[in-house]
């Protein structure tokens, strides 16, 4: 019984999810703890996306950005996580990287160690995808040395 209302409440998710972002975009949790328990499971790096609806280049970020077809062949590669800072886990959780402006993005591994830098949002798709291919060299780098 509890494994069907977990899955009921994760499909209920994914429906919020599908009508909140665009069409193409990646799978994204909307929690900090949902997404580092799905990197511990599948060792992909993360990336938190602290956003807010009322901030203008957010949205064109979440909507032509993350989308894109630059960005589109990486986005399972890695656990991504679009975390609204007016949420008061989401606020403490950036005040704790220090957060001054969104959007504002970290890539973190499964433990929550930074694996690059920290980046400010407001890239274009083909600038943004090579910061993403830098994170995964980066952690394949760290898997291999480690």
């Amino acid at each position: 019984m509890k494994k069907i209302l977990t899955t009921l409440i994760a499909l209920f998710a994914l429906s919020i999810q599908a009508s909140e972002f665009p069409q193409g975009s990646p799978t994204f949790f909307t929690s900090a703890p949902a997404v580092m328990q799905a990197a511990k499971n599948n060792g992909k790096p993360v990336i938190l996306i602290f956003s807010a609806s009322w901030c203008g280049p957010c949205q064109a970020m979440k909507n032509e950005v993350y989308p894109s077809s630059e960005v589109r062949p990486l986005q399972d590669k890695f656990n991504w996580a679009y975390l609204d800072i007016d949420n008061e886990a989401n606020s403490q959780l950036a005040d704790g990287f220090r957060v001054g402006s969104i959007p504002y993005i970290v890539f973190v591994n499964a433990e929550g160690t930074t694996v690059l830098n920290v980046q400010q949002g407001g890239s274009p798709p083909k600038e943004f995808a090579k910061e993403l291919t830098r994170v995964l060299q980066r952690a394949e780098r760290a898997k291999t040395a480690g």
